[in-house]
């Protein structure tokens, strides 16, 4: 026995009946996130600790991850350090992995490097690539020693941020790193960045 073919009008049919409900559940999310959203503006500085997940933190236990260091100098902490401070806490926790005198082993050389010039396959260096001194001394502190990262003191990060500037021949062999010196090294990749943030470059 033949089918009956209602055509088109069958198929608007079944998309009304599916498709209403459809609509009216994406109408109704849609306004109860808006209700959402209003009810957060208006009462949120009254529930600011909701849902109440963790406990609060004080200003002191934040003070201890707080400890990015900008280019200004802005964040680094007292002490001072000289180069020939920096070579023996150098030789003692560092070259195991960058070498003797920094020129490379497991890890990278930490000294020398040819100008950026020579293509884009070029090591980077501390002398060919790092704008601001006081990025050596956050990456130092944050990171180092690798198998003990932020054990040193900033007396010894002051030390082999100093001994790094003073082999890569930037400092001088007598020269002091510390909060007020250190921000006004120049870097021989000063100019090699665009800062994004133009005000805080010293």
């Amino acid at each position: 026995m033949p089918r009956r073919h209602d055509g088109p009008q069958r198929h608007r049919d079944t998309e009304k009946i599916y498709l209403k409900p459809l609509c009216l559940c994406v109408s109704v999310a849609r306004e109860s996130a808006i209700a959402f959203g209003i009810a957060a503006m208006m009462y949120g500085g009254v529930r600011a600790q909701s849902p109440n997940l963790g406990t609060p933190i004080a200003e002191a236990e934040v003070a201890g991850w707080d400890i990015s260091i900008l280019p200004d100098g802005t964040g680094l902490p007292p002490g001072s350090g000289t180069p020939a401070e920096g070579a023996t806490i150098f030789a003692a926790k560092c070259a195991l992995c960058h070498g003797p005198e920094a020129r490379g082993g497991t890890n990278a050389a930490l000294v020398g490097g040819a100008p950026l010039t020579n293509g884009i396959d070029t090591a980077k260096t501390i002398a060919n690539f790092w704008p601001y001194a006081t990025t050596l001394f956050d990456f130092t502190r944050r990171a180092m020693p690798w198998q003990a990262p932020r054990t040193l003191t900033s007396d010894e990060v002051y030390a082999l941020t100093a001994y790094l500037l003073s082999i890569n021949k930037i400092i001088g062999a007598q020269d002091v790193m510390n909060a007020q010196t250190l921000p006004k090294v120049r870097m021989p990749n000063r100019d090699g960045f665009r800062p994004r943030f133009p005000e805080m470059i010293p």
